[in-house]
């Protein structure tokens, strides 16, 4: 019965990852990457869209993000959403499309990114813990309602408690890979 309750919060646990890893991915580091910017939502005909679904998004340096929007009417909505993220620069109109040039990291804008990391990582800390908190305590009152024995409470205990020391772990591995990012 316990191993159905900590099954039943495994895929919240993957979903908890998943979403801190593109978290991860919006941070910028060093170099360009479309996914600093894809994700934005851009104000459109009355509607917020994400930015991808507006527009081509490249890199042609490693510094630098292109975005091609796919009608002229879009350039000044995306601009203006573009102008309101903190990446640390402005956006350039180029004609037809416009131009996200990144300047080197300044070791103040690092240390706020490491900040923001720390931020990101405690919240999804928190969120495991609050899953792990919800199973055990469905496991404690099985237990008081008799369908879990008092042996299987404790091998539920440790159970649980392993799962989310690996999903700890690979949120660990990810601020980790991304903190070298920033720092390198």
């Amino acid at each position: 019965m316990y191993k159905k309750i900590i099954e039943g919060i495994q895929p919240e646990l993957e979903k908890v990852v998943d979403f801190f890893q593109g978290e991860m991915r919006r941070i910028r580091s060093g170099k360009a990457n479309p996914s600093l910017v894809e994700d934005i939502m851009v104000e459109a005909f009355g509607a917020r869209t994400p930015l991808k679904q507006l527009a081509a998004i490249s890199c042609p340096e490693p510094r630098q993000i292109l975005i091609q929007p796919w009608s002229k009417e879009y350039l000044e909505s995306i601009e203006r959403a573009l102008s309101k993220e903190d990446l640390g620069t402005s956006p350039t109109v180029d004609g037809q499309v416009i131009r996200v040039n990144l300047p080197s990291l300044t070791t103040e804008f690092r240390k706020k990114l490491l900040t923001q990391i720390a931020r990101k990582t405690e919240e999804a800390h928190q969120t495991i813990r609050r899953w792990r908190d919800e199973a055990w305590k469905e496991i404690q009152d099985k237990t008081r309602e008799g369908d879990i024995s008092e042996d299987d409470k404790f091998r539920g205990k440790e159970a649980l408690q392993k799962m989310i020391d690996d999903f700890s772990a690979q949120l660990e591995e990810i601020r980790e890979r991304k903190e070298k990012e920033i720092k390198e």
